[in-house]
């Protein structure tokens, strides 16, 4: 099978003189009052060449109130190892397969170790036509920033010791995600949870500036999945999207096609600072934002029927976008 349709393997090498890659593995505990997201990659360039392991942690102090840390790892490049069967990322002593994470991060001042195992991985459903979530653009080559998405919604098993302080996170939930190609889009919006009251629903929004050829375009997607059933909305396949608010309170945006519409409210409670890619260097600052006040409304047109529901342990970015106060 082609690598096109395993977004989870490595899709570059390490020989190309811009590149980055990197996988997004984010864990939430059985109560919901922990997370923490590790994203191991690669950065290509002929300035600094490094593969690296960030994370970003969010834990509620005692008034319920979000706390984030985030932190940067770099190894030499010669400690990333990669392999397709069955796949596996190594970086120095950190190991991501599809089934196993072992963490052991460790600087001054901060050392963190782990061991976590996925179960029952909730892939998206793919054609021919639409081998990721970015449908036919899948088979674009040289896009700026190519978007997987492996597995919407899965269980967890494991623990993460950051320095004393050890998180158990067995019986929790995770999602994982990837991005490829050379820097982030310049603009972009990202949503996602799947810390719903109903378990099985799971969250993935992203709309962003997209350069093809001398155009820029903006394309969106969007993956609903709940009881069994996915959504897509998506400019590919002739959704509409509105973003009827941005401000830094509420974001809420509107999707629709012949099938249903949905609805997403979102408000930011706190961002934390991550490290993104810009022509292969990692030296651009994001902002990644946490949630717990997600809430989705879907018509579906079809059955007929009303699906509403609120998510907690949200991510959200929003870069480039003009945001209102």
């Amino acid at each position: 099978m082609p690598k096109t349709f395993r977004p989870i393997l490595f899709q570059g090498n390490t020989e190309t003189k811009v590149y980055f890659e990197g996988w997004y593995y984010k864990q939430v505990t059985k109560d919901e009052t922990e997370l923490i997201s590790f994203i191991p990659g690669i950065s290509l360039n002929e300035t600094d060449k490094h593969c690296f392991v960030q994370y970003i942690s969010v834990t509620k102090d005692h008034n319920h109130l979000p706390v984030i840390k985030t932190d940067y790892f770099p190894y030499p490049i010669d400690q990333f190892i990669t392999r397709d069967e069955p796949f596996q990322v190594q970086i120095g002593p950190n190991v991501f397969s599809e089934k196993k994470v072992a963490i052991h991060l460790t600087k001054e001042g901060t050392k963190i170790k782990g061991s976590f195992s996925l179960h029952n991985l909730h892939p998206i459903q793919k054609t021919w036509l639409n081998p990721t979530i970015m449908g036919p653009l899948s088979y674009i080559p040289n896009m700026e920033c190519n978007h997987g998405v492996i597995s919407m919604n899965h269980s967890i098993n494991g623990y993460v010791k950051i320095n004393n302080r050890v998180i158990d996170f067995t019986g929790g939930k995770g999602y994982f995600e990837k991005d490829w190609g050379t820097s982030f889009p310049k603009e972009y919006m990202w949503i996602q949870s799947n810390n719903f009251k109903d378990p099985t629903t799971s969250l993935f929004f992203s709309v962003a500036n997209v350069p093809l050829m001398k155009l820029n375009l903006e394309g969106f997607i969007c993956n609903l999945v709940m009881q069994g059933k996915e959504y897509r909305f998506a400019t590919y396949n002739r959704s509409k999207m509105t973003i009827q608010r941005l401000s830094s309170t509420e974001i809420k945006i509107i999707l629709e096609n012949k099938n249903a519409r949905l609805t997403i409210v979102a408000r930011p409670d706190k961002f934390g600072e991550l490290t993104a890619p810009q022509n292969g260097v990692m030296g651009k600052k994001v902002k990644e934002g946490f949630s717990d006040h997600l809430h989705i409304t879907l018509e579906d047109f079809q059955a007929p029927f009303v699906y509403k529901d609120d998510g907690k342990m949200a991510g959200i970015e929003v870069v480039g976008y003009q945001m209102t106060d």
